[in-house]
């Protein structure tokens, strides 16, 4: 397995949204993060490239509620990013109004075989990832793609989430981490001895290789 990388600098959502764009012009399927965290490189990215019609986008994980509703991972993307395209991608939204048992099912057969491309995930205070958050039932599925669960922060809406074996199967996986307040997130979870109590740690157990973007707060 590969060691991660680390890029740090004072402008890590630039080189993100270089990434997303690059990915987008190479046609790739592209999984979105929720949180505010990618929302500037959403907003670089679609300036840059405002033709996405070549790629298609999935998402990471996904709270369970309305996709107007201002914690929707879905709405977050349609403010920050889809709104701002002049074409729009093949949008693969999870459906966050549905129960979550059967939006996860939903999004399992939608996703079937699907190569993902490119992961973008962020990095939460207690070291989860999409919606895998230690001590709760999303981090032991291993034989779906797609699974629900209770939150492990807030907004304590349920969720649903890619699982480990599905994120770690991407041809990449990009961690976009700002902020003093992630700093000993990100020791945990890289530089630490991977665990159950740190789920960004175990992204490290797979193929995928894994790129972190950091701001020099976040690097420590």
């Amino acid at each position: 397995m590969p060691e991660p990388t680390f890029h740090v600098s004072d402008d890590p959502a630039g080189a993100v949204a270089a990434l997303l764009v690059a990915a987008v012009r190479r046609r790739e399927s592209i999984v979105l993060a929720g949180g505010s965290t990618p929302a500037a490189a959403y907003q670089r990215a679609s300036f840059t490239e405002p033709n996405w019609g070549r790629a298609s986008v999935w998402f990471g994980d996904e709270r369970c509620v309305p996709p107007d509703d201002e914690r929707s991972n879905y709405g977050l993307a349609r403010r920050t990013l889809f709104d701002r395209l002049a074409r729009l991608p093949e949008v693969h939204r999870i459906r966050g109004e549905l129960p979550p048992a059967e939006a996860a099912d939903a999004y399992e057969a939608e996703l079937g075989q699907t190569a993902l491309d490119l992961v973008l995930l962020g990095l939460g205070p207690d070291c989860h990832v999409a919606s895998l958050f230690p001590g709760t039932p999303q981090l032991a599925v291993l034989d779906r793609r797609v699974t629900s669960g209770p939150p492990g922060l807030d907004p304590r809406v349920d969720r649903i989430t890619l699982t480990l074996p599905a994120l770690t199967a991407a041809g990449s996986i990009v961690v976009l981490v700002t902020g003093a307040s992630k700093a000993a997130a990100v020791e945990r979870a890289f530089r630490a001895e991977p665990g159950e109590d740190a789920p960004a740690s175990l992204l490290r157990a797979g193929p995928a290789p894994v790129a972190l973007y950091l701001d020099p707060a976040a690097a420590g």
